[in-house]
């Protein structure tokens, strides 16, 4: 040992193979701190430091004035992580535990996020300093009901950018864009509702929906939005509360709503008091604006969801909605219901800096340029495998494509999983299960040669495992 904490490490790991070994058992002291100090050879500091830490991680426990005891629950020695179970059904979640849960060493091309080195950490970085010279409120209190005033201003500003006229109190700041649609959900829907989604949509809108206890209808979505004969069906048969959608670049199509079908939507749902979340999570990454629902209705029955994840950080969690005022209001309360108070002020305080810094902007474009050569160079190399987009997206980093002929995608993706890949086959975001010959690639995410040589070999690989379901997404 050759620094203090080598040496304390070494003292809490001898406790643990005593725990581990049962050599000391729920309720039994400790060696005291002299003792135990002589036998390790080491400073009574150390022992007392070990013992704290031992004491934080629940493993041990102080009684005033007799020591240190082991406490109820033994954990044993250096226990391995959980790995994400990959015998289950290929569902709306799969894709997420498995890309979540993924090690350093896992090729991601099925994941929903920028790898780190397109993130502007540098920016991150000087708004971490910053907040470290802010007054300790930020540091320690909990977050106002609506969120930091400050984040919130600056977004309304953004938001008047794109004909979006709002006040920062119809501003929501939330944990994340997927609180913000559960929160929105928790208001709006009642079990055994109808919800419209888009077929395909955003995997996780039907988990969430599914934890509400809704019914979900899918509506098939073309390269200009959903299919509106079939979305006006829909509203007639099924008398849907709710339906969630992505505008400017829709997720896993990439396709961009045309001003057509957005006025068409808008009216259709004026008629049917049909409620709409307009998830646009993908806006910075559009090369132009596109028609988007909350500026044409004018935030009458259309929710804004947004947050910071996609092109700025997703560790910094915090989402936002934009609403009419009287729903803001209900919203308020049932995050502080929920979460007691508004996102972390420091999440808040990092986001609104690092939009303010003077290189975001030219981080952005820097972005769409890397994005835009990387979609053409993932669909040449796809297609060289017979991988073929459904179509070229205007912007962002997904491309959904379809396999060879005779390609199951929950096959492949299983074949891809043994070979350190996560893919993110079709029918994870298909509500009717008409995707599984499609898959979702995000072309930041297969900058790497490795992606193309293990998709090969997944590809060739994917085989039935006897015993194994392979899609239950309905």
């Amino acid at each position: 040992m050759t620094d203090e904490g080598g040496r304390t490490g070494a003292v809490m790991a001898a406790i643990r193979r005593k725990l581990a070994a049962r050599i000391l058992a729920p309720g039994e002291k400790l060696p005291s701190i002299r003792r135990f100090a002589a036998t390790m050879q080491v400073s009574p500091s150390t022992v007392v430091e070990a013992y704290d830490r031992l004491a934080a991680e629940g493993l041990i426990h102080a009684r005033p004035g007799s020591g240190f005891f082991v406490s109820g629950v033994v954990s044993p020695l250096a226990p391995a992580e959980a790995e994400t179970r990959r015998d289950r059904a290929i569902d709306p979640l799969w894709v997420s535990r498995q890309s979540l849960d993924a090690g350093p060493e896992t090729l991601k091309p099925g994941c929903g996020w920028l790898p780190p080195g397109w993130m502007p950490d540098a920016a991150i970085r000087r708004a971490v300093r910053g907040l470290a010279r802010s007054g300790d409120g930020i540091l320690t209190d909990y977050g106002a009901t609506r969120g930091a005033p400050g984040l919130r201003r600056l977004l309304v500003r953004r938001l008047a950018a794109e004909g979006i006229e709002a006040s920062a109190d119809q501003v929501l700041l939330t944990a994340s864009g997927t609180q913000g649609v559960d929160l929105i959900a928790r208001f709006l829907l009642r079990p055994g509702d109808t919800v419209l989604v888009d077929d395909p949509c955003y995997f996780n809108f039907q988990a969430l929906l599914r934890a509400h206890g809704v019914r979900i209808v899918g509506i098939p979505y073309t390269p200009t939005g959903p299919d509106l004969a079939r979305f006006a069906a829909a509203l007639a048969e099924h008398r849907p509360r709710l339906y969630v959608t992505n505008s400017a670049l829709h997720n896993p199509t990439g396709a961009t709503l045309s001003s057509q079908a957005a006025h068409r939507i808008l009216t259709l749902a004026a008629a049917h008091d049909l409620a709409i979340i307009e998830d646009d999570i993908f806006a910075d990454l559009e090369p132009d604006p596109s028609a988007r629902l909350a500026a044409l209705d004018g935030l009458n029955r259309v929710i804004r969801i947004g947050s910071f994840s996609k092109t700025l950080s997703a560790s910094i969690r915090c989402g936002f909605i934009v609403a009419r005022p009287d729903w803001i209001e209900a919203l308020v309360d049932l995050q502080v219901a929920t979460s007691f108070g508004g996102p972390s002020p420091i999440a808040a305080e990092l986001i609104a800096a690092t939009l303010t810094d003077g290189s975001y902007r030219k981080h952005l474009e820097a972005v769409r340029r890397r994005l835009s050569r990387a979609r053409r160079e993932t669909a040449a190399r796809l297609g060289a495998l017979g991988i073929t987009p459904w179509i070229m997206p205007r912007g962002g980093f997904t491309l959904w494509c379809r396999l060879p002929d005779g390609c199951d995608a929950a096959m492949v993706a299983r074949a891809g999983l043994r070979e350190n890949l996560v893919l993110a086959p079709g029918n994870v975001f298909s509500v009717s299960q008409s995707a599984a010959d499609f898959m979702r690639f995000n072309v930041a995410q297969m900058v790497d040669p490795r992606v193309y040589e293990a998709l090969g070999r997944a590809l060739d690989g994917a085989e039935p495992e006897v015993g194994i379901p392979f899609a239950s997404a309905s």
